[in-house]
């Protein structure tokens, strides 16, 4: 006589590459996921499949900060991430970590290295060859990006459409310039925090980027208002712009993005003074703005 009690089924008895992996899996904590490895040798090595066929990897899943050794072992397999990112690695993250996996995935497009101040010039041109595709690259507070390494990411990687290079203090007007010619898509681009960029690097930024929607100029001190209104002019679907600390830009040239509705994180002059009134007597009067 059949028995009519359903059988137990498990969740390995899923298929790993069909269903677990891509499915399930993947919508689990990347730290949850290495406990289970610790459950039995067939999770361990359903986790091995599923690390070695990771599309996107961020280190900040894991916990505050990851041990070298632990990213070497996680990314050693894979060879088809898409976006990488690297946070609270700064201590430890040099090229010889680096470089084997940037060298092994090349449908990488996005990377954020931010903050990564022990790599070298290598890993940039290393991320310029092995990865044509590459749509997003952080490269802020690394002080180690120079001109050669940029223009090598220039000359590989013409896709690009956002880049942060913040406080990348050895790039000046000439090596901005190059990279623009090269990467015309660039909607976002932040060179803050340099005070070797001028209205040069500005203005070549906005005759090479029709496409441009946020721009960060924030600490560029060499930037003047020329430069300014020959953004306004030639980047129509510019969203955003940051000048602050930028003291040789007036409202004279902010005024044109203002009246466009252009997001600009410095108020006009006369609510400034408002505000630095409010402070002084505790109260501000009220001026109708819109007159």
């Amino acid at each position: 006589m059949m028995s009519l009690t359903p059988s137990r089924g498990c969740l390995l008895d899923l298929p790993w590459e069909d269903i677990l992996v891509p499915h399930i899996l993947c919508h689990l904590p990347l730290q949850q996921l290495l406990s289970l490895q610790r459950v039995s040798k067939s999770f361990q090595s359903l986790i091995q499949l599923y690390l070695a066929n990771m599309r996107c990897f961020d280190s900040s899943q894991i916990g505050p900060a990851i041990p070298r050794a632990a990213f070497v072992n996680l990314l050693k397999d894979n060879e088809v991430l898409q976006q990488l990112v690297l946070q609270n690695c700064s201590d430890w993250l040099t090229d010889r970590e680096l470089l084997p996996v940037i060298g092994q995935n090349h449908h990488l497009h996005q990377i954020q290295l931010k903050g990564c101040a022990q790599l070298s010039r290598h890993a940039l041109v290393a991320i310029s060859l092995s990865c044509p595709n590459l749509r997003q690259l952080s490269l802020a507070h690394c002080e180690w990006v120079d001109s050669l390494s940029l223009r090598s990411l220039a000359d590989h990687c013409k896709a690009l459409e956002a880049v942060d290079l913040t406080a990348c203090r050895q790039l000046k007007d000439e090596a901005i310039c190059y990279l623009v010619q090269k990467c015309s898509r660039l909607k976002s681009l932040s060179l803050a925090v340099n005070a070797n960029v001028g209205d040069v690097a500005v203005e070549e930024i906005a005759k090479c980027c029709p496409e441009l929607e946020h721009l960060d100029l924030t600490g560029c001190l060499r930037v003047k208002n020329d430069s300014i209104r020959v953004l306004a002019e030639y980047c129509p679907k510019l969203r955003s712009l940051k000048v602050k600390h930028c003291h040789n830009v007036a409202e004279s040239s902010l005024s044109i993005l203002r009246s466009r509705g252009v997001e600009l994180d410095v108020e006009p002059p006369l609510q400034r003074a408002l505000v630095l009134l409010q402070d002084v007597v505790g109260f501000a009067p009220f001026i109708n703005l819109q007159i």
